[in-house]
């Protein structure tokens, strides 16, 4: 392995068992430290080549007797983002992770329209820019997302080994997540799996929705904790997979969209005009979608300690569920 001031290169030699095998298959077990999509990218963006100088960005290209590959690895750029002085809810850090309790209304990178006052600022400033750089220059530490208007747990990588093992656990599903949402109606049936495609909308970039034919496998599991006569019931819902959106899209699929959802119609306007005053009042002040991500369950990547972490912090899910047990038979 060898550093300059703009790469670290990689040299691999294939012994002859490994002939005729992908290269991108033979790097990915000689660098263990570099994932196999990570080593595809670098592939196509010209990274890797032969000893002659003969560029290898096919995945699919095969390694040859005596072949030396070398990989080049660009190192991260600093962010040119500005650290703010944020306030956070930090339930747990050690100086590899740190996890998160995110509140409602807060982005988590930035983004067209967004581009400051984010969680990436705010960790920025508390962990001094110690945060991988695998995510990019506009998600240093960021291994997974929330919502802007979803609240709960959420953990950051502070080193690039740490951000690679919890991508792993994301991609593996072996990370535990559980959710509490207040939806709109009542379900037909206490526990329940939703299962569909979820891919873009093509009627609205903003959305996601059920598809057949495209999309990705995506599945949750929900439990029906309290019901609310027939206006609301409050639910948990755990995750097969992470995709974008994913309880909001399926809850609003089978009938039962999040209250305060007004994108997948859990508009408050749903709320019949029966309802008492005071609730209809409360249920006006909602900032966003009653959704808190309340457990979120992990291997620690470098010490293999087995973490979990519940959020008591519901927030707006717990004043409206308070108003909703006083004012609904």
């Amino acid at each position: 392995m060898i550093k300059d001031t703009t790469y670290t290169t990689y040299t691999v030699t294939i012994d002859i068992d490994k002939v005729g095998m992908r290269v991108d298959r033979v790097l990915a077990k000689s660098l263990s430290t570099i994932s196999r999509s990570r080593i595809k990218a670098l592939m196509e963006n010209g990274c890797v080549s032969r000893e002659n100088g003969e560029l290898v960005n096919d995945p699919a290209a095969k390694a040859r007797v005596g072949d030396r590959i070398e990989l080049r690895l660009p190192l991260p750029a600093r962010t040119k983002l500005a650290p703010q002085d944020i306030p956070l809810d930090i339930v747990y850090e050690d100086e590899h992770l740190v996890v998160i309790d995110k509140p409602s209304g807060l982005v988590v990178h930035p983004s067209p329209g967004h581009s400051d006052g984010t969680l990436v600022n705010a960790l920025l400033y508390h962990c001094h820019d110690q945060l991988s750089g695998i995510g990019g220059l506009s998600r240093p530490g960021i291994v997974h997302r929330l919502d802007k208007d979803t609240s709960g747990l959420l953990v950051v990588a502070k080193n690039d080994i740490t951000h690679r093992g919890l991508s792993e656990q994301f991609a593996q599903h072996k990370v535990e997540r559980a959710y509490i949402a207040l939806v709109w109606g009542v379900l037909s049936s206490e526990t329940g799996m939703i299962s569909g495609n979820i891919g873009r909308s093509s009627r609205n970039r903003k959305k996601m929705g059920v598809v057949e034919k495209r999309g990705k496998a995506a599945i949750t599991h929900y439990q029906v904790l309290n019901i609310f006569g027939k206006l609301a019931t409050l639910i948990e819902c755990r995750l097969e997979t992470g995709r974008t959106h994913q309880i909001r899209v399926h809850m609003a699929s089978i009938g039962h969209s999040i209250i305060g959802d007004p994108l997948y119609g859990g508009s408050i306007r749903r709320c019949p005009g029966s309802v008492n005053p005071y609730l209809r009042k409360k249920l006006q002040s909602i900032k966003g979608q009653l959704l808190h991500a309340y457990t979120l369950g992990f291997l620690h990547p470098i010490t293999a300690q087995k973490l979990k972490f519940e959020s008591k912090n519901m927030g707006e899910i717990n004043e409206i569920k308070e108003t909703l047990e006083g004012t609904v038979a």
